[in-house]
């Protein structure tokens, strides 16, 4: 019976892949990254940092070693950065947009479900992560 769960159990999950659908308003909006439209499945975060070249490039480490995690477009001379994060199980997307405004010194984080009413604070977890990861000050 075990090995019939093993074998039936990954098409059965692979039945509740819910990828949804590519924003279409991701990306820089005069210069900015588009608020979010609900707390309940997004968030946002600005962190001021000394060096932003280094910070976007370890942003991008970081989130190229976390699991489920893929890079979709690095654009380093925008200071902008598209990554996706798949959960393991019903694979719901996330979409993870990073702006870094070197004038400021300030990077801009937004992290967003695709689906959902709710993401029961996982895109917020996400930011913060990656914020404790590279020990970044949150401004208010």
């Amino acid at each position: 019976m075990p090995h019939l769960l093993a074998l039936t159990l990954p098409w059965l999950l692979a039945l509740f892949h819910f990828a949804g659908p590519v924003p279409a308003d991701l990306g820089l909006n005069d210069g900015h990254l588009r608020p979010c439209p609900s707390p309940a499945h997004c968030a946002v975060r600005d962190w001021a940092v000394n060096d932003i070249s280094e910070a976007m490039a370890a942003l991008e480490q970081q989130l190229s070693n976390t699991p489920g995690t893929s890079i979709v477009l690095s654009e380093p001379a925008k200071g902008y950065l598209h990554a996706t994060a798949t959960s393991r199980l019903f694979g719901f997307v996330d979409d993870v947009e990073l702006h870094s405004n070197a004038k400021l010194g300030v990077i801009s984080a937004r992290s967003e479900s695709r689906l959902g009413d709710s993401d029961l604070g996982v895109n917020g977890r996400r930011l913060d992560q990656l914020a404790a990861a590279l020990h970044l000050a949150e401004q208010p």
